[in-house]
């Protein structure tokens, strides 16, 4: 059963990963009338669904019982203030994360597009502060990812606390941390057209692959482990840009992304590989 969970859980991470990366980049390259959605409250927004659908899962888990549900998040909870502390770093490391997605996706994708200018060498170098800009979001969020991914590994594995109730936690903290970035970043334009100024299907259908995704991921770490997490990411990369190529045909691979690809794939390979023990020769 925790092999079937373990497989489970990276495939879907696989297809959440990957079509959240299609749409997400849609949706910040879309032109549109108006003012384009903020993607520091579309964070706050996702880590609200993601405490929503937990409470849903600890319910059902409780036997649908509100008095059980109730006694189950005041002593999981309240009553253990240190046991959720120790979500906060995670927590805020993963708002982190989420916010340098969007902010990579946004500049990484606009080299791509061709930028109305008045001068070729005005595009160039707004191309070239685009990708300086993607590149060290993804780095960032790369470093930082590693770190929370092991951190909240060990919380999960050492606790015999559900993977619901930590996600809740997780959640409680990313919604405060990710408050504070609207209000420092964005308060001004909040201010004026509204929280969800620029909200629309798609929007949605972003903020809604963004919760599932942190579902799936603790998911992973839970039943898996995050080296496993980190292949399935890459895998999805993977996927992502094949797809970019040969259905939106706005990328075109260089023989640098097919030697990344192949060492992915072995090492995905490799780890994943079980060989048979050898048997004991039988003497003459």
């Amino acid at each position: 059963m925790s092999a079937n969970l373990k497989y489970l859980s990276l495939g879907i991470l696989v297809f959440q990963t990957t079509s959240l990366v299609l749409t997400m980049r849609y949706s910040r390259t879309l032109k549109e009338e108006g003012p384009r959605y903020l993607s520091s409250t579309a964070v706050v927004v996702a880590e609200l669904l993601k405490i929503m659908a937990c409470i849903l899962l600890v319910y059902k888990d409780s036997k649908c019982s509100l008095r059980a549900l109730n006694r189950v998040l005041h002593d999981e909870i309240l009553n253990k203030p240190m046991e959720t502390l120790k979500l906060a770093i995670p927590s805020g490391i993963y708002t982190l994360q989420n916010n340098l997605l969007y902010v990579a996706l946004s500049n990484l994708d606009a080299a791509t597009y061709q930028w109305p200018s008045d001068s070729q060498l005005d595009s160039k170098e707004l191309s070239a502060g685009s990708q300086f800009v993607g590149l060290m979001a993804v780095l960032t969020a790369c470093f930082s990812s590693g770190f929370a991914g092991v951190y909240f590994e060990k919380i999960l594995k050492e606790t015999k606390q559900s993977v619901w109730i930590r996600n809740i936690q997780l959640g409680f903290f990313g919604s405060i941390f990710g408050l504070m970035g609207v209000y420092i970043y964005d308060g001004e334009l909040v201010s004026k057209n509204g929280f969800f100024q620029g909200y629309n299907r798609l929007t949605w259908i972003v903020v809604v692959l963004q919760a599932l995704g942190g579902l799936v991921i603790a998911a992973v770490i839970k039943y898996a482990d995050n080296i496993l997490k980190g292949f399935a990411t890459s895998l999805s990369i993977i996927l992502s840009t094949l797809i970019s190529y040969f259905w939106l045909q706005d990328f075109v691979p260089t023989s640098v992304f097919f030697l990344g690809a192949i060492l992915v794939i072995t090492a995905t390979f490799l780890y994943g590989y079980d060989p048979k023990p050898a048997g004991n020769p039988t003497k003459a």
